[in-house]
């Protein structure tokens, strides 16, 4: 099993697992399951950090370095990702999160997320809520 994790779910995993539902921490805390987050979130960490965001209120690269050092995978934002979310329906106007769907759909991977409004783009795509 493969799963992606929205910008969220990636910082309560490495800062705050306490957040994530009984179920999620188990899914990801798997050795039988490959834990993947994208550059995309990296991204939008970056992004909101520097707009002064209090929720992103992390360094970009230690998020990266913490995600490694604990076993998951970075996925790079390939073109034909990049390319998907312009064939998505507009449900959501959030690029990041469409760039996460669009990851998703093409790796595949299921993708852990927050955000109630994806679900709807893919089978792939589950919300997952805190503890």
């Amino acid at each position: 099993m493969r799963v992606l994790l929205d910008t969220h779910v990636l910082l309560w995993a490495l800062a705050e697992p306490a957040r994530l539902d009984t179920e999620t921490r188990a899914t990801i805390e798997s050795s039988e399951v490959e834990v993947l987050f994208s550059a995309a979130a990296i991204w939008e960490i970056a992004i909101k950090a520097g707009l002064g965001s209090r929720e992103f209120a992390f360094d970009p690269a230690e998020i990266a370095r913490a995600g490694l050092d604990t076993g998951f995978s970075e996925l790079a934002v390939r073109a034909n990702a990049a390319a998907l979310v312009g064939r998505l329906p507009l449900l959501h106007g959030d690029p990041f999160g469409r760039v996460l769907v669009a990851q998703a759909i093409i790796e595949p991977a299921t993708l852990y997320t927050t955000d109630r409004q994806l679900v709807p783009y893919s089978d792939l795509v589950k919300h997952v809520g805190e503890e």
